[in-house]
């Protein structure tokens, strides 16, 4: 099976998306996929092209056994909404510039947020006469308007006609929660066209090694009690709530906070904490991907928080999984899908949102029982071996991929659907991909 997997976010980037459309690729070429991924320069999060790399019309690379062809885009740091709009938008324009030198496809996945890349899928997928499959990791429109990024109405109604409109259209949609594909059936897709696959975790990389006592040492963390937060410093997750309880734990000097990662929000988090004289709190910038399980390993619990809002409740942050499997306890400091799975694993302790008094308390209750805060990690490594391995997930995927190639399945969902896309290969597509040698 030839699979080209459209996707904004691709390794050496560190982001959670990368990371799980390199993990999913890798297990399916292991599988016998021909896999070709097709991205942008590295640039997240700064908007800064990476060492070694260039931001041409074309590149092609091999990158850990997985062909990869990296397109031209308006490049953008991961702030300001208008600028990421049209650095988005132009990836979904250079994919579609880019169809007749892309190799021939059974299946084409492209993945969203961000939106126009999901987008870009239908295009690339009806030239090359193959499936799409539509991977939802957030819900987009909603997601951003819950965070205040979007307020015209209209605009938000044309993006969510064209979010249904996708849904509809795709051969196969896979959200990462349960409660995202209801949101998703809810929009007229039929149930039998939805496949839930959740994010999962690398348990080779991520286990449980002894901390870096070094590393503590250097920064000021060393017998410390250490309440941890690695990931985005965006708009869904407040991390001023963080800041609030280091300020109301500063008189015990037991417990530090370690903040890692970048976003639209850290440089104001920066400026606060150093306003503010936190001087248990400790942040650093984004860190490469093969450092995330040492400085997991510095954390005597892991924070995860999402704003209150009915579209952040269908969110899974992959960051609480690697921490579960890391065997490091959680505070959810979140409603819905977060908040339900740590509560059924009984990996941590739950709050609510933006509240932080229940934060700072939830903190110093675990420092104060160190015994509980062990068997609770003992407890969620347990439920992410059982529930959210990377490798299983992956071939789950993989096979729900298969499935939608074999001609029982367009006949089980419509009469229409088999292989209605062939035709295109007499048009203006098929006689460019022969002229590029690539059908």
């Amino acid at each position: 099976m030839r699979v080209i997997f459209l996707t904004h976010y691709f390794p050496p980037e560190v982001a959670a998306p990368a990371s799980r459309t390199f993990e999913h690729c890798r297990e399916w070429q292991e599988h016998g996929a021909e896999i070709t991924v097709v991205t942008c320069a590295p640039n997240h999060p700064d908007g800064k092209v990476q060492k070694g790399y260039r931001n041409h019309l074309w590149q092609r690379e091999v990158y850990q056994g997985i062909q990869v062809i990296r397109l031209w885009t308006l490049l953008a740091a991961n702030r300001g909404l208008v600028k990421r709009s049209i650095s988005f938008l132009s990836y979904l324009v250079a994919a579609v510039v880019a169809i007749p030198f892309l190799p021939r496809a059974d299946v084409v996945v492209s993945t969203s947020p961000q939106f126009f890349c999901g987008l870009a899928g239908f295009f690339v997928a009806r030239a090359k006469g193959a499936r799409w499959v539509l991977e939802i990791r957030d819900l987009w429109p909603d997601s951003i308007s819950a965070v205040g990024a979007v307020h015209n109405p209209w605009a938000l109604r044309v993006l969510q006609a064209l979010e249904t409109w996708a849904y509809r259209t795709a051969d196969l949609v896979v959200p990462v929660t349960a409660s995202a594909a209801r949101h998703i059936e809810a929009r007229g897709v039929p149930r039998q066209r939805i496949r839930v696959v959740m994010n999962g975790v690398d348990l080779t990389r991520f286990h449980t090694p002894r901390p870096d006592e070094a590393l503590a040492r250097s920064l000021a963390l060393e017998d410390r009690f250490v309440a941890g937060y690695i990931g985005t410093h965006g708009m869904a997750h407040p991390l001023q709530t963080v800041l609030d309880a280091a300020s109301r734990l500063q008189d015990d000097r037991r417990i530090a906070f370690l903040l890692v990662g970048d976003g639209a929000t850290r440089e104001g988090l920066v400026r606060e904490r150093d306003q503010r004289d936190l001087r248990t709190v400790v942040m650093l910038e984004q860190q490469p991907r093969d450092r995330m399980a040492t400085l997991w390993s510095l954390c005597d619990v892991a924070l995860v928080l999402l704003r209150r809002s009915p579209v952040l409740e269908t969110a899974l942050p992959s960051k609480m999984l690697e921490a579960m499997a890391m065997g490091r306890p959680l505070i959810v400091a979140a409603e819905g899908e977060a908040r339900a799975l740590v509560e059924a694993a009984g990996a941590g302790l739950a709050v609510a949102p933006e509240d932080p008094q229940a934060l700072a308390e939830a903190v110093r209750y675990l420092a104060a029982n160190p015994a509980l805060a062990h068997e609770m990690g003992k407890r969620g490594r347990a439920w992410v071996e059982a529930n959210h391995d990377r490798h299983r997930l992956a071939r789950l995927l993989l096979g729900a991929i298969e499935g939608i190639c074999l001609p029982e399945y367009a006949a089980a969902v419509s009469p229409r659907r088999t292989r209605p896309h062939q035709g295109l290969r007499k048009g203006p597509a098929a006689w460019f991909s022969r002229r590029a040698g690539t059908s």
